[in-house]
């Protein structure tokens, strides 16, 4: 526990914390939360209403995205590519909004986010969810704020979804009334308190949304949301048509088409991305699969040394969380480590090596995996030009702030920066059907003899199913 604080005049109560350090600071320190930002929307897409969109010539205000999938290095890339634009970082990672969740979302340092301005991280307490939605009218009130300041938004994150609602808007679906909003919750609530998803989910599905069966397991959040939007519309969100898919129908793209685009997009981006809200100058991040996947399996073993994710997830399990319960805890990583240590507390505080290592090869296998769907999704979103994560950074960022500067927007990617979409090598194909982990810090039984006698030290008489809030 934290004695209370008293931070520019007002006490801080007391609040436990997952780890002591100068994070805390941030930790203790609540964001004021973003006030609704409302906009027009069509049936088909959001129409944006800013004063900020268009400069007074007409011409549309850019906006940066990077994207890439987990430990490709977009956000060292982005705080570089701030520093150099005089630009403001939004990010757009769906556990980097939690408070504590800091080490398993690889969150930028403290010291990065004095030296450029970070939005969208730390804002939430890990009991609380947060929605594409939300994430949509955040953002884009924050790139309004940037612009006004005559700063340059620069977006970044993995979270595919959000930033496809960011880019081409959100579907107009009705928001539900307190009146509802109160009948869904009666509805629900019990079956939630009980722990019936299945039950629940039927609930929904015999009201007229048989959707939901395809919802992530415990997501309470949506299962809600959905049936929200059922009662106030006599529709399921499915009725309601997306902007990504509007948009994709209206340039008269296929899917097949889009698979089979040059690299460089610029066809793409000149007949099709002027129709959208701002100019988006949109990147995606990778490296040849081997290395990537090497680079995660090295980056998991990161986050355990000296307690890492592992103290985080306690923390989480002392707030009575459990895995898989919200979208904190169904975080790749959290939930394998909430996983590992309530396993632990079972067999009386211990872990094997055996064990510790099972784990650790579920906890590298899942990111590599995440990784991989994020590859997928990417490679149906035609705006993003690939480049090559492995080429001097310096190049890299050179490229970036020539296509920002050009004015018509259109700047071909150089040879030397693309990076292929697919693995059409056969030689890279076998590779990687017999690709294993090599680990550098966990190999044998003496390098993992610091975790076993944490958990011993730290999870004795711990209570094995955590007490709800």
């Amino acid at each position: 526990m934290i004695g209370g604080l008293r931070v520019g005049g007002l006490r801080v109560s007391p609040l436990r914390l997952p780890f002591a350090a100068e994070p805390l600071l941030l930790f203790l320190t609540r964001q004021p939360s973003i006030a609704s930002f409302h906009r027009r929307i069509s049936r088909h897409c959001t129409v944006c209403s800013s004063s900020h969109a268009q400069t007074e010539k007409g011409h549309r205000q850019k906006v940066i995205v990077i994207s890439g999938p987990t430990g490709a290095g977009k956000s060292r890339l982005s705080l570089e590519l701030a520093k150099r634009l005089n630009g403001e970082i939004i990010s757009a990672d769906s556990v980097q909004v939690y408070r504590g969740l800091d080490i398993g979302s690889a969150k930028p340092s403290i010291c990065e986010r004095r030296e450029v301005p970070h939005h969208l991280i730390d804002i939430l307490h890990p009991s609380e969810d947060y929605s594409v939605g939300q994430f949509y009218e955040d953002a884009r009130q924050i790139t309004e704020e940037i612009l006004s300041k005559g700063r340059v938004p620069i977006v970044s994150g993995g979270t595919g979804l959000y930033l496809r609602w960011f880019i081409y808007g959100k579907p107009n679906v009705p928001k539900a009334s307190p009146e509802i909003a109160s009948e869904v919750h009666s509805e629900l609530s019990g079956l939630e308190r009980d722990g019936d998803w299945d039950a629940a989910v039927q609930l929904v599905v015999k009201a007229g949304d048989p959707g939901v069966q395809s919802l992530a397991a415990n997501d309470w959040y949506r299962l809600r949301r959905r049936l929200e939007i059922l009662k106030s519309s006599g529709a399921s969100p499915s009725a309601f048509p997306l902007p990504y898919n509007s948009f994709k129908e209206k340039s008269g793209s296929s899917e097949v088409e889009v698979l089979e685009m040059n690299s460089s997009t610029d066809e793409l981006h000149d007949s099709k991305s002027k129709d959208l809200d701002f100019d988006f100058i949109c990147f995606f991040l990778s490296t040849h699969r081997l290395d990537l996947y090497r680079s995660i399996d090295f980056r998991c073993e990161d986050m355990l040394l000296d307690g890492g994710i592992l103290t985080e997830a306690q923390w989480l399990l002392d707030l009575g969380l459990m895995p898989n319960s919200n979208s904190a805890t169904r975080a790749i990583g959290y939930r394998q480590a909430m996983d590992y240590l309530l396993a632990c507390r079972e067999q009386g505080s211990w872990s094997s090596s055996r064990y510790f290592y099972t784990f650790l090869s579920e906890f590298q296998k899942a990111s590599r995996n995440f990784a991989k769907r994020q590859l997928t999704w990417f490679r149906n979103e035609p705006i993003y030009q690939w480049i090559d994560a492995a080429q001097p950074m310096e190049n890299v960022l050179s490229f970036i702030c020539d296509a920002y500067h050009v004015q018509n927007g259109n700047l071909s990617i150089p040879r030397s920066l693309i990076m292929k979409k697919d693995v059409s090598n056969h030689r890279e194909v076998q590779d990687l059907k017999a690709y294993r982990t090599k680990n550098r810090h966990f190999i044998t039984r003496e390098d993992c003899g610091s975790i076993l006698e944490w958990v011993k030290k730290t999870q004795q008489g711990q209570a094995t199913v955590p007490a709800v809030l």
